[in-house]
This record gives structure tokens, C-alpha cells and sequence, in this order.
């Protein structure tokens, strides 16, 4: 389960200025005018094609949960693509990301501090550098274990050292038992 990339996902679909199409017809319609093609929307949904026709036609109106499943994240992972660039590109460029999580937190640091590793509830504004970062991360289909990585460096930068204005021996921050993340743009 992706927890950090789920949550950028979810946060680029917060800037969708229309809804996804409700119904299985009408998911299955966009879909066939996305792939130009019955066939293909068949092999991507793992259907076969005179099924893919008979929702296109509303002969069918009620999927299966599994396919409902597959059917709606299709659609979503295809829906309003100008509108998701655009936002990405504000976020990488100016805006920055919130990132709100709970999370057991811990740091690497020197001899004599209190490094052990606890759970924590953040709220931090990230700068549009580590919003460029996770996005390209994400766009590039980086493990999860990725994506921690740059989340807990931009913690470490911004909660934990404030830009450089304290706990400069700070080595590594440690981002682990995620209960949830989420990102708002």
C-alpha cells in the first residue's frame, strides 16, 4: 500500500474543477474515448471487449466491486490531465505542499540528545523544491520507500532544523508507522 503516493494523488485530484464522471456507462464512455478503442480499454480493465461495448451502450449498469474498483481508478488516474499539470506545476514552483501526518518520528543525531523515535502529528508547509521532488518521484513510479525518504528529508529540513536555524548536527530523520499522511496543494 502507498500511503505517501496515494496522498499525492488524492491532492491533485483536490484541484479537479469537475467531477468524475458517477456512472459505470459513463466511466466506461471516457475511458474508450481516452484509449481510442473498445479493445483497448478491455485488456487495461481485464474485460472482454463485447463487455467493455455492452457498458458503452448502458446494456450494463452495475460492475462488479472489483471491476467498479479498477473502473473508477482508471478514470480518475486519467481525469483532467491540463488541470493536474497545472497543479503540480504551482505546487513545484511556487505554492509548496502541506503535508499533515502521524507518524512515528525519530532522528539520527549526536551523542547526548533525545533521539528516540516517537509518535508525532505534523503539520508542516513544505517549500516547492520537496513538492517537485515527490512529484517527479511519484511520476518516475518510485517505491514507496522512495517517497518516505524525501518526505522525512524535507521534515528534517523544515520542522526539525527551521531552514538551518537549529539542530544543524541533525544526520537523519526516520519516518516510520505511518498511521496517515495526507497533502493539500
Amino acid at each position: 500500500m502507498s500511503m505517501v503516493g496515494d496522498g499525492l494523488d488524492k491532492a491533485v485530484q483536490g484541484a479537479f474543477t469537475r467531477p468524475v464522471p458517477k456512472s459505470a456507462g459513463a466511466r466506461m464512455r471516457y475511458l474508450v474515448r481516452q484509449l481510442k478503442g473498445t479493445r483497448q480499454v478491455a485488456q487495461l480493465l481485464r474485460i472482454s471487449q463485447r463487455t467493455v461495448e455492452r457498458y458503452v451502450k448502458d446494456q450494463i449498469r452495475k460492475p462488479r466491486p472489483d471491476l467498479a474498483a479498477r473502473l473508477e481508478a482508471e478514470v480518475r488516474k486519467r481525469w483532467q490531465p491540463q488541470v493536474r499539470a497545472r497543479a503540480k506545476e504551482r505546487a513545484a514552483t511556487t505554492d509548496g505542499i502541506v503535508l499533515d501526518t502521524r507518524a512515528r518520528i525519530g532522528y539520527t543525531a549526536p551523542v547526548g540528545t533525545t533521539d528516540d523515535a516517537r509518535l508525532r502529528h505534523l503539520t508542516v508547509a513544505l517549500p516547492p523544491q520537496y513538492a517537485a521532488r515527490l512529484f517527479e518521484a511519484r511520476e518516475q513510479g518510485a517505491p514507496e520507500q522512495r517517497l518516505r525518504e524525501i518526505a522525512a528529508e524535507a521534515l528534517k529540513e523544515v520542522y526539525f532544523q527551521d531552514g538551518g536555524r537549529r539542530a544543524g548536527m541533525l544526520e537523519e530523520v526516520r519516518f516510520t508507522d505511518i498511521e496517515h499522511v495526507e497533502f493539500d496543494l
